[in-house]
């Protein structure tokens, strides 16, 4: 029985959390967020890192004009075989961070096993797509191990060794419990998104996974804020790591952020004036609940919007169908839970929308960080009583 139902005349004890922005728009500088940080100078270039000439060419096919101030930094720990933590928000470039080096050391040396894990699915699909552009023709296998789709095809892909596996905390122990991985034979390892790993409950599954993992490894881990929680998990299982910070604003400057205050209209009339006003031609969306978004959907495909929607009572099938309709601009409205708020890279997207306000200031940033990406203009706004 649920704890409130036993005491119908009581109001529930906790009041959920939101973050009204309303505050940052107020103290901004015409809508934008102002950096608060000097802005770093980069000191290499690719070519400097010595990457064999195969993933030189496919750094270069992705058209990556310099490293990012992440990569400028992580890259060369990492290829000498340091433990490191990174700190970054998100847009960074801190995939190319862990995957250049990484693979370049596969390359170098084809003992060297991968454990990548991921918060979410999405996340964890993009890395892989990722690690398979930057290892083009270079004979590097990996193997994808998410939930929400079958397991048969992940242990058979498991079988053929690949030097990567990607994947999720809760499946990753699915297969060690059945005998298809031992992460005995990693001898690196990285965990993305530490912070988002632990606010979903993935604690126990992520400590008991790199608790099996070798002593003598290299690891790097990377979160967008380092709270005490995220501390403990760092101090226990890196060894003498480098800490690179890169907690500026400047993924925000491109972001201008507005609120619309509802006056107690309905929320759906004033989200539809939105999205019929010229130049939001592709937006994210995002709500606090499963079944509200289900809701917000019908009702705006009931008004003619072309709409998809991605949270977890989806299937990993439907989930990626929405993201590529939303991608390939067959669809204009994307709804999301916070399960899209970190780590999607989705060119071009001219609008978020908190249509249900966040739960913390942290997941503001990375939801309205999906806009004005690669040098581009965005604009966030958010829907308060």
């Amino acid at each position: 029985m649920n704890r409130f139902n036993r005491y119908p005349t009581r109001q529930p004890r906790h009041r959920i959390k939101s973050f009204d922005p309303s505050f940052l728009v107020k103290n901004g500088t015409n809508g934008h967020t102002p950096a608060t940080e000097t802005v770093y100078s980069i000191r290499n270039s690719f070519s400097d890192f010595g990457f064999q000439n195969q993933l030189m060419n496919n750094i270069n096919y992705r058209q990556f004009p310099k490293p990012t101030p992440i990569q400028d930094q992580v890259i060369p720990l990492l290829l000498t075989g340091k433990d490191v933590v990174g700190l970054a928000n998100t847009g960074t470039g801190k995939t190319a961070s862990f995957l250049l080096p990484l693979i370049q050391k596969v390359s170098q040396d084809r003992s060297q096993k991968v454990l990548i894990m991921a918060p979410t699915r999405e996340l964890a699909t993009q890395i892989e797509e990722e690690l398979r552009l930057f290892s083009r023709e270079m004979r590097i296998y990996s193997a994808l191990c998410i939930g929400g789709v079958g397991i048969n095809g992940q242990i058979h892909r498991l079988r053929f060794n690949p030097n990567f596996v990607i994947g999720t905390p809760g499946r990753l122990k699915d297969l060690q419990q059945q005998g298809k991985i031992s992460f005995t034979e990693f001898n690196n390892v990285v965990l993305d998104e530490v912070d988002r790993m632990l606010d979903m409950g993935f604690i126990h599954d992520m400590t008991q996974i790199l608790s099996a993992l070798p002593v003598r490894r290299q690891s790097a881990f990377f979160s967008a804020t380092a709270s005490p929680e995220v501390l403990r998990i760092m101090n226990r299982f890196l060894t003498q790591p480098t800490t690179i910070s890169i907690k500026t604003n400047t993924v925000l400057t491109n972001i201008t952020q507005e609120v619309v205050k509802t006056n107690g209209q309905d929320k759906v009339n004033v989200l539809h004036d939105l999205l019929v006003q010229q130049g939001f031609d592709k937006v994210l969306v995002f709500g606090r609940t499963k079944w509200g978004l289900e809701k917000l959907a019908n009702d705006l495909s009931r008004r003619g919007f072309a709409v998809a929607s991605i949270h977890g009572n989806k299937s990993q099938g439907q989930r990626k169908r929405s993201l590529e309709e939303f991608k390939s601009n067959r669809v204009k409205v994307l709804l999301a839970t916070d399960v899209a708020s970190r780590g999607l890279d989705i060119d071009n997207i001219t609008h978020v929308i908190n249509f249900d306000l966040p739960e913390s200031y942290d997941d503001y940033i990375h939801r309205i960080g999906r806009t004005g990406r690669a040098n581009k203009k965005g604009k966030a706004v958010t829907l308060i009583p």
